[in-house]
């Protein structure tokens, strides 16, 4: 394997991890205390937003991370907010955990679209809690706060959170209200200080949690849901001062630099095609430069965003290791979809000044399209481009020392994480919770990956949302967009999806169609009342180009098939 280039120094890397020529223990069960847990899960980042897995945009820290510990390259989410939340807390796929929207939708009727967790599920924090873990969130919640299931009603000790995320400056027109512990608070209370940014918010609150849990003695869980980079764009002046002009370059070629740099860190396979870019994404060169401009000043926001979350995970595992906990926390690292499309290939830019308090910032579609390369479409879809994630898992009393900044390549999902946290702390799994039959765990624990195993996994990976369909067995996975006819590719050999082979494998796929559809009734999915959703982020129609460019891929398609 490639070692990638990390943006650290060997300084740092030796000072904030304490590496050692020793190896580590393999699992908890070897080591003498349990280990504490920290989840860190960051808001419409695409793939390939950070350093280590191919950006261009410097994050030291978490690379750090995942130069030792272990990168996974096909970890999956559910390609939306509150039903990946739900998914990762829950062990369950989120229409199991009644989350198989965002928290308003609520399906009259439906078990799987309730707008709140279920009682027949557990969370990560009622499991680590019973454990005798100090169990803390802070960020973005939800999933259901307003029907009842708050976070400090679902097993946390102790929360800082926005009931639905969208927080970023103490001053800002929108959304003032915070809980503290589940007290109401406003945004502007001095208790939070006189001037905040709520990354740094919420790393500063999880680390007077993690004292706390200190001072009792207690192992502590901490899930740190950072907003960012989550519309409307919003960060410090000083930091998107760093990228302004950066991005006046075309996106196209960007997308090519990132791709490459993937392929030299063995991300992705240099006999996978880059995907194309979208008939609706402009031709940079044939922008003016005012539109330019305007779309350097976006991705300016987005990367400064993504910067100061990168300075927060610094701070978090300094915190950590000054408090000597460092070594003995298992730290998982994702994000809750592939970028995000929503607005269009122009974004939104509103307000007299982009990026601050007052404003209204979209990415859009041009520049998602680079977050998720290689793959094809976006937030809310299951093509690999909506449903594919960054997981760096960070270990040093746990992953031997000679598995550090390797790359994990067996396919992993957000169920997996319940599994994973119960098997190294050594907690109980219940059958039963507050007079309630508990659905059992849908995952399988990551650490044989993670040490450089085989992952024996007895079902299919299987996601659905907004009516967009997938099953991941083995090598092969079949994919719907709501409303089309399903595709299967051969990932092994195809993961950009580039040749779908429907034609060539009819029984195969029929097979897999059936395995959706049982799955689908055992999960309390139901059907999809919705329309279905453009691939650019609206409802409007295609046009009359994206139309032609789509019929002529059809019938070289259907060529290559016979």
């Amino acid at each position: 394997m490639k070692h990638f280039a990390l943006c650290v120094s060997l300084a740092f890397i030796l000072g904030a991890f304490g590496v050692s020529s020793t190896a580590h223990a393999a699992h908890a069960a070897d080591a003498p205390n349990r280990p504490n847990v920290v989840v860190i899960l960051v808001d419409d980042m695409g793939f390939s937003d950070i350093g280590c897995y191919g950006s261009e945009i410097p994050t030291p820290n978490i690379d750090a991370l995942a130069q030792h510990g272990v990168r996974f390259t096909q970890f999956y989410n559910t390609a939306r907010c509150s039903p990946t939340r739900a998914s990762l807390l829950t062990g369950l796929y989120p229409h199991q955990a009644g989350m198989g929207h965002l928290d308003n939708i609520v399906h009259e009727g439906s078990k799987g679209t309730t707008g709140r967790l279920r009682d027949d599920a557990v969370t990560m924090a009622e499991v680590l809690h019973d454990a005798g873990y100090l169990t803390c969130m802070t960020g973005k919640w939800h999933m259901g706060q307003q029907h009842g299931t708050p976070p400090w009603k679902r097993g946390f000790d102790r929360s800082l959170n926005s009931p639905s995320g969208g927080i970023y400056f103490r001053k800002q027109p929108y959304r003032p209200e915070i809980f503290l512990n589940g007290e109401k608070k406003m945004k502007d209370d001095p208790l939070f200080g006189e001037k905040w940014y709520s990354s740094d918010l919420w790393t500063d609150w999880g680390m007077k949690f993690i004292d706390e849990a200190r001072a009792e003695k207690k192992p502590f869980f901490l899930y740190l849901a950072y907003c960012a980079p989550h519309f409307p764009l919003m960060a410090p002046a000083e930091e998107i001062a760093k990228y302004r002009g950066k991005y006046k370059q075309n996106w196209e070629k960007l997308r090519e630099a990132r791709h490459k740099r993937q392929i030299e860190l063995g991300i992705v396979d240099a006999a996978w095609p880059l995907s194309e870019i979208p008939e609706q994404v402009p031709n940079w060169d044939e922008l003016s430069d005012e539109e330019k401009d305007r779309f350097d000043h976006i991705m300016a926001i987005y990367a400064a965003m993504l910067d100061r979350v990168d300075q927060n995970v610094g701070k978090l595992v300094a915190g950590l290791k000054e408090r000597g906990e460092l070594d003995n926390t298992i730290i998982f690292f994702m994000s809750d979809n592939g970028g995000n499309a929503e607005s269009g290939p122009r974004g939104i830019y509103e307000g007299e000044n982009p990026g601050g308090p007052n404003s209204r910032v979209f990415l859009g579609q041009s520049w998602a399209t680079l977050n998720n390369t290689p793959f094809r479409r976006y937030k809310h879809f299951t093509h690999e481009g909506g449903i594919s994630t960054p997981l760096i898992v960070s270990w040093p009393d746990g992953i031997p020392t000679a598995r550090d900044g390797k790359l994990v390549k067996e396919p992993g999902h957000l169920v997996d994480v319940m599994a994973t946290v119960v098997d190294v702390t050594g907690a109980k799994y219940p059958t039963e919770y507050h007079g309630h039959q508990i659905q059992p765990m849908e995952g399988v624990n990551l650490m044989p990956a993670i040490d450089g195993e085989k992952l024996e996994r007895k079902n299919p990976i299987y996601f659905e949302h907004e009516g967009n369909r997938t099953v991941r067995r083995g090598k092969w996975k079949l994919v719907m967009k709501h409303k089309g006819p399903w595709e299967l590719y051969d990932i092994d050999a195809d993961r950009t999806e580039q040749h779908d082979v429907i034609a060539e494998q009819p029984e195969l796929a029929k097979e897999l169609i059936a395995d959706w559809e049982a799955w689908a009734k055992r999960a309390d999915v139901g059907p999809w009342p919705g329309k279905a959703r453009q691939e650019w982020g609206d409802e409007k129609a295609p046009g009359k180009k994206a139309k032609q460019k789509a019929k002529q891929r059809a019938k070289q398609q259907k060529a290559a098939a016979t």
